[in-house]
């Protein structure tokens, strides 16, 4: 049962994966792509870890997500027939993909992974938190401020000048 679970969200990532890149309408895309990140986080939760399955719901499908539909609703003229939404280059676009999974796979395979040791302690979630709060406040919130102004630069680029 546990194997069949797995089976899903790995087929269910892979064919919203495939939505994502092949629908016509950018809105679209964007939900596909929240899919994507809710399998992902699925797979996370499934192998044990639950932190790396909560960050992924809330930093990447509440609020980068967010922030993709935010700036496509505010964008103006962005789902008109008329802007082009087809890319004309598609033998470089797949010349470059084809490249770069073949370095990823070669990468992949020269890696020792057999050196690989666990790491010899439990870290638990009440110590992420502390950490974040107390030795990692500074950059926890200069990021805060780096999403904050990347929503104010969307509101600002997608109003409408009269």
């Amino acid at each position: 049962m546990p194997e069949l679970i797995f089976f899903l969200l790995v087929v269910g990532t892979i064919i919203f994966a495939f939505m994502t890149v092949t629908s016509r309408d950018i809105f679209h895309s964007a939900v596909w792509l929240s899919m994507v990140l809710l399998n992902i986080a699925g797979v996370y939760f499934f192998l044990g870890a639950e932190f790396l399955g909560v960050i992924q719901v809330l930093v990447y499908i509440g609020g980068i997500i967010t922030l993709f539909i935010f700036a496509i609703k505010l964008t103006a003229d962005i789902g008109d027939k008329s802007v082009v939404q087809v890319n004309r280059q598609v033998i470089p676009a797949v010349l470059v993909c084809v490249t770069f999974l073949f370095s990823l796979v070669s990468v992949i395979r020269s890696y020792p992974w057999a050196a690989i040791q666990p790491a010899a302690e439990n870290i638990s979630l009440k110590q992420i938190g502390q950490s974040l709060m107390t030795v990692y406040v500074l950059p926890f919130e200069f990021m805060s401020l780096i999403l904050l102004g990347a929503m104010i630069g969307a509101i600002v680029i997608g109003k409408v000048k009269k």
